[in-house]
């Protein structure tokens, strides 16, 4: 304890809360950077006369869904932290539902980001590797949400995961 308020006397922060923001970051650079980084870098790399690059202009058409899907990845990581108390991992878990931000309008405005990503990233090297890898991690993501992430979430936060459920789409907003 006396260790914490030093911390805290000294920068100014709890000591807790620059775990969590070490672990949000941590899982941010993990997650995005394998799936919407090195396996994409890869796909690229190994299937190079697949992505013929006819138009450099129509390349720049995917430079707003990769910006746009990176600020709500951004935003929902802030509320993972600020609202939820946890992170996305599935190892650990938000302590409290995350409903504000994003989450008022979609379930899974996380996954939407990132799938914006990757379409950004097909669009920009004008890739079908990387179209069918996004529908592939799309496929893939509704999969762990439908038959993990719903139920887990349930047992968590019972009556008030319920009624968010009712109230809030999992996709598309209303």
């Amino acid at each position: 304890m006396e260790r914490a308020a030093t911390i805290r006397g000294v920068i100014g922060i709890d000591p807790g809360w620059l775990m969590l923001l070490l672990k949000v970051m941590i899982f941010a650079l993990v997650a995005p950077g394998t799936f919407v980084v090195l396996i994409p870098y890869l796909l690229l790399a190994l299937y190079a006369d697949a992505h013929p690059h006819s138009s450099r202009q129509l390349g720049y058409l995917g430079v707003l869904p990769m910006a746009l899907g990176a600020v709500v990845y951004i935003r929902c990581l802030w509320d993972f932290a600020v609202t939820g108390r946890g992170t996305p991992a599935l190892i650990d878990p938000p302590k409290n539902l995350v409903v504000c931000g994003l989450y008022c309008y979609v379930r899974n405005p996380m996954y939407i980001g990132s799938v914006m990503v990757l379409l950004g990233e097909a669009i920009w090297f004008q890739s079908p590797i990387l179209f069918g890898y996004s529908a592939a991690v799309f496929v893939a993501l509704y999969l762990l949400v439908l038959l993990y992430e719903e139920p887990t979430l349930l047992r968590l936060f019972g009556d008030s995961y319920r009624q968010y459920c009712r109230s809030v789409p999992r996709w598309i907003p209303r």
